[in-house]
């Protein structure tokens, strides 16, 4: 499982690409904990749906990026947890084939002119 930090301010927003396995069965989940109205999570439009390698349609169970868009939302001095499991819905108690972990600081906003 890899984790990563990350720093947004306010309004700031940060893609992060994930590799699905959906010709598997296999769908990306996520959780926020701790300060959870802090960021907003969801899968940018056209996610998937890209073109493989030299523009062609990618092969039929070839493994196919996913692009999440996190979203700070004020007010800053927040810290959020979000948790990325790959699942299989039919199967809720198999665990989760991969998971990834981003932690979210939401900076406070400083004055200045």
């Amino acid at each position: 499982m890899e984790v990563r930090s990350i720093v947004l301010g306010p309004d700031e927003s940060y893609e992060l690409r994930l590799t699905g396995r959906g010709a598997r069965g296999y769908v990306w989940t996520w959780q926020v904990t701790g300060a959870a109205d802090a960021v907003t999570v969801a899968e940018a439009p056209g996610s998937g749906a890209g073109a493989g390698a030299g523009g062609a349609a990618p092969l039929p169970g070839a493994p196919v990026e996913r692009t999440y868009v996190v979203r700070a939302r004020a007010p800053g001095g927040s810290r959020a947890r979000i948790r990325f499991a790959q699942v299989r819905p039919p199967y809720p108690d198999e665990a989760p084939y991969d998971e990834f972990v981003l932690d979210v600081e939401v900076a406070a906003v400083t004055g200045g002119s």
